[in-house]
């Protein structure tokens, strides 16, 4: 499997670079589509402050599309909540995520003012890195997304009772075909279980995508929680 094969950026506008949100895209997309599509939907995702990563997915088989290779994070077996993750591949990527972490960290960006999120399997990603990995980050945002049923985050996360966990924003379209509105909740709910403070906000006539009004509430979301310094 091949590594990150691409970082796109977007700069932060002022004089101070101090904090840093990672955007990561959904299955079969890349760094910079995501961030052309974040863009076609508000303009209030520049930051005086805080720099904007949009890392590419590896290039790697894919069992949903029949293995064909596909730009996505970690393999899996179908499309289903109820299936099993596939951790071999989540571990694998696990390992280039926390490299990109500690990259921003070791430029002298505090690990507490790193925010991860990102759309569908992107927001999956955000979930087992800010639940699994690295639980010292400023928060976690999830557009569209999920985790499995019995998935390996609930269970470490039952194994840490009396942890803080970086605050959650999730965002989810009630008309949603690919990843239904219930299975999101669920995921929120499961989460906010075993000790996850956040939010959840269900977005009106939206389908598996995101809008302006969801990123909207990203992009306030992501001030509050690293204002500038």
């Amino acid at each position: 499997m091949s590594k990150l094969s691409a970082l796109t950026f977007t700069r932060n506008t002022g004089a101070k670079h101090t904090a840093t949100v990672v955007f990561f895209h959904g299955s079969g997309a890349n760094g910079e589509h995501m961030q052309e599509w974040v863009n076609l939907m508000t303009k209030n995702f520049k930051f005086p402050h805080i720099k904007v990563i949009y890392p590419t997915a590896p290039l790697q088989p894919y069992t949903p599309a029949g293995g064909q290779p596909s730009n996505v994070w970690f393999d899996r077996a179908d499309i289903n909540q109820s299936v099993a993750e596939k951790l071999d591949s989540v571990e694998r990527i696990g390992v280039q995520v926390k490299e990109l972490i500690k990259s921003e960290v070791d430029g002298g960006i505090p690990i507490n003012r790193i925010i991860v999120g990102g759309f569908s399997m992107g927001g999956a990603l955000s979930f087992y890195t800010g639940y699994r990995w690295e639980r010292n980050l400023a928060g976690v945002f999830a557009f569209s997304s999920f985790l499995n049923n019995q998935s390996v985050v609930y269970q470490d996360l039952c194994k840490s009772s009396g942890t803080k966990f970086p605050p959650l924003l999730q965002i989810h379209g009630d008309s949603d075909d690919l990843v239904d509105l219930t299975w999101g909740r669920n995921t929120f709910n499961e989460l906010k279980k075993y000790g996850v403070n956040g939010e959840f906000h269900v977005m009106s006539k939206l389908g598996h995508s995101i809008n302006k009004k969801g990123m909207n509430i990203i992009s306030d979301w992501i001030v509050n929680i690293l204002p500038d310094v």
